[in-house]
C-alpha cells in the first residue's frame, strides 16, 4: 500500500523528491500518513478534496483484495 500512495504522490506533485509515506498499525487499521511540500499540498488535495478522495477510493480498492482497513492521512 506504501508505495502505491508514493507512486500516486509523486505524480501529482512538483518536488516529487520531498514525498514521504510512513506507515503505522493501529490496531486492525493500516495508517498512511503522506508528507509533500508545503508548496505542493493543494496538488495532492485537489479542489474541494477530490484529489484526496480520489488516492483514498484507490487504496480501499487495493486493500479491499487483502481485506485489510487502510486510512490515507495528509499531513503538512
Amino acid at each position: 500500500m506504501k508505495e502505491l500512495v508514493e507512486v500516486i504522490a509523486r505524480a501529482l506533485v512538483d518536488n516529487p523528491d520531498e514525498v514521504t509515506v510512513t506507515e503505522r498499525e493501529d490496531g486492525r487499521t493500516l495508517v498512511l500518513e503522506v508528507r509533500v511540500a508545503e508548496s505542493d499540498m493543494g496538488k495532492v488535495i485537489g479542489k474541494q478534496g477530490r484529489i484526496a478522495k480520489a488516492i483514498r477510493s484507490v487504496v480501499k480498492a487495493a486493500a479491499a483484495k487483502e481485506e485489510r482497513r487502510v486510512v490515507v492521512d495528509i499531513i503538512q
